[in-house]
């Protein structure tokens, strides 16, 4: 079978990058997008509009024809329930994905559409909470990761490894950060019961779960496109060192647009391993083409988005490329405001006791390896010290 029959490819509409590294001005946003009504709204009715607003990912055909040829779609069924030969072909469609644009989508990736939809709106009914009961829950520390970070406090950075890193400005944006349940050390920020949102720990320590089982399975992919045992990395990841990251981008009003600087999350590459990304309807993810360009990562129905992040290429030995991506305006003017913008990632990683070194058959000599060995825990708050 040719590659062509085993992998569509989705066309990303190019866009030119001069405004694109420059970073967000965040005093421009001091409220969120207020909906057209005279008198203040109740706390329950704004979590149903929060709700509601939500649209998942659709892409029709017309929009799938005016995409450049960048960001492979790949049906991983062929590599969860094929052939061998099957395996061993999507393995190697998934490494190339990775090595030539680190980004792929990922069509059959085994995560039920209706648990994505009931983690959207889950998470959407968080943000609308009061900010004061959300606060209560706030990140606290780079070894904890966890635990909710108010708007402007992350500063990404726009250089990944190998190079200088410039900080950006605050990013206009919250999240909520949930690690891996049970750990003694560093224990997850739940809501106490009966306060907040009905069923969020229930519901987010599920998902956590469907997203470890696929990042092992991607893993695994990996580890056949480049010629070693499926199992390789198992050892490396068992703990599920993972974090599930809920973000919210509110709405705001469209003259902050106007501004060139303006970005709802600057120009930056992922820290860890891979990436799973879980994008609303909304768009506004590009991501940075070898010219230098940036081409909107367009949200596909049913698919979601993987990129290898920057241990990832390390361990590689720079074979993967941790891509530069970020998250701008939406591409066409909505009325007088843009609307909120909710996506899922699931960030990836060995376990924090993992020795991350290069990979077998990226290198040829010693001094042919591009990195230091290091622990990821370590490694991981390195970058996070550096980001909060």
């Amino acid at each position: 079978m040719s590659r062509a029959a085993l992998t569509k490819i989705v066309r990303p509409r190019t866009l030119q990058a001069p405004r694109a590294l420059r970073p967000a001005v965040l005093s421009l946003v001091s409220h969120r997008a207020t909906p057209n009504v005279t008198r203040p709204l109740s706390m329950s009715w704004k979590r149903s509009l929060a709700t509601s607003s939500i649209k998942l990912a659709t892409t029709s055909p017309v929009v799938q024809k005016k995409l450049d040829s960048f960001i492979p779609l790949i049906d991983f069924s062929k590599f969860l329930h094929g052939s061998e030969t099957e395996r061993e072909q999507i393995a190697a469609e998934i490494l190339s994905g990775f090595q030539n644009a680190g980004f792929i989508y990922l069509q059959n990736h085994g995560v039920a559409p209706d648990a994505v939809r009931t983690a959207f709106a889950t998470s959407a009914r968080f943000f609308a909470e009061p900010d004061d009961d959300k606060l209560n829950l706030s990140w606290l520390s780079p070894e904890s990761n966890r635990g909710y970070s108010a708007r402007g406090r992350e500063k990404l950075k726009r250089v990944g490894e190998g190079g200088g890193e410039d900080a950006a400005p605050p990013d206009m944006k919250e999240s909520f950060e949930i690690g891996r349940e049970g750990d003694p050390a560093f224990p997850n920020q739940w809501p106490r019961d009966g306060t907040m949102v009905e069923g969020f720990k229930d519901t987010m320590l599920g998902f956590y779960g469907l997203c470890r089982q696929l990042h092992g399975n991607v893993m695994s992919a990996i580890a056949v496109g480049m010629g070693l045992d499926a199992k390789y990395f198992e050892s490396f990841i068992s703990s599920g060192d993972n974090t599930l990251r809920l973000l919210h981008y509110p709405g705001v009003d469209a003259s902050v647009w106007k501004n060139a600087n303006a970005v709802r999350a600057g120009a930056h590459s992922d820290y860890g391993s891979l990436t799973l990304l879980f994008q609303d309807g909304r768009g506004g993810l590009q991501v940075q083409s070898p010219s230098g360009d940036f081409v909107d990562a367009t949200p596909v129905e049913g698919a979601i988005v993987v990129n290898a992040g920057d241990l990832l290429a390390r361990w590689s030995n720079d074979t993967i490329k941790s891509t530069i991506h970020r998250v701008v305006e939406p591409p066409a003017k909505e009325a007088d405001s843009y609307p909120p913008r909710y996506s899922i990632a699931y960030f990836c990683n060995p376990n924090h006791s993992s020795f991350i070194e290069a990979l077998p058959g990226t290198f040829a000599t010693e001094d042919s390896k591009k990195y230091k060995g290091i622990q990821t825990g370590e490694y991981l708050v390195q970058r996070l010290t550096a980001t909060y």
